[in-house]
């Protein structure tokens, strides 16, 4: 009997030449191997009409692990290529990690701040599996090539979920947030929300990078 093939976790573009940068190398090395892998994911996908690609796209964080793309992409400027796709994939982790509370929040935002076409067929009201579903739907734009839609309706999900959790009761609050830490926490994510839309309006224009 055959044995059955090896499964082999999928390589992040340039992952390579970074994984040959030590910890303390310097440190516009390290910036300039993350901004290459972000550059090849983003801009090398745009004309893939392939679904295995876009999965990839979606899944980077669960196949490379989210430490990994924080050692990428965490310490990067939020007006970049790098930075932009660290804010979305921290988004996705955190819904996935908790739709219970992101449909919640996104539910309780929604009702109070504009939302534009980010909530578009999203089901009234939301739960845990139409959440989860809108956050990959939004970062399969990084494969479709539609890049600053992505960054818009990021930002659109990051603004609602902020007025969300800022209005939300805390009482029996499972995480064991409290007030405060619920509004530090909003207000992260608002701001969160506007360096999305910031860098759309320069994706827009063509000068992300």
């Amino acid at each position: 009997m055959s044995e059955p093939p090896l499964h082999r976790r999928p390589v992040m573009p340039g992952a390579r030449h970074f994984e040959k940068i030590t910890g303390d190398v310097d440190p516009a090395t390290r910036s300039e191997a993350a901004d290459r892998c972000a550059n090849l994911l983003v801009r090398g996908a745009h004309d893939s009409d392939d679904e295995q690609v876009v999965a990839r796209v979606v899944r980077l964080a669960e196949d490379e692990g989210l430490e990994a793309l924080a050692d990428l992409w965490s310490g990067s400027p939020a007006d970049s290529l790098a930075g932009c796709l660290w804010r979305l994939y921290l988004l996705r982790a955190w819904v996935h990690a908790d739709p219970e509370g992101a449909a919640r929040e996104f539910d309780a935002g929604r009702r109070r701040t504009p939302v534009h076409e980010v909530v578009a067929g999203v089901v009234e009201p939301p739960g845990p599996d139409e959440v989860r579903h809108l956050t990959d739907q939004v970062l399969r734009g990084v494969a479709r090539g539609d890049f600053a839609d992505t960054l818009w309706r990021a930002a659109a999900f990051a603004r609602v979920v902020s007025a969300g959790r800022a209005m939300t009761d805390t009482t029996g609050d499972p995480s064991g947030r409290s007030a405060y830490q619920a509004d530090l926490s909003a207000a992260r994510l608002l701001t969160m929300a506007e360096q999305l839309e910031h860098a759309a309006r320069l994706e827009a224009d063509g000068h992300l990078a």
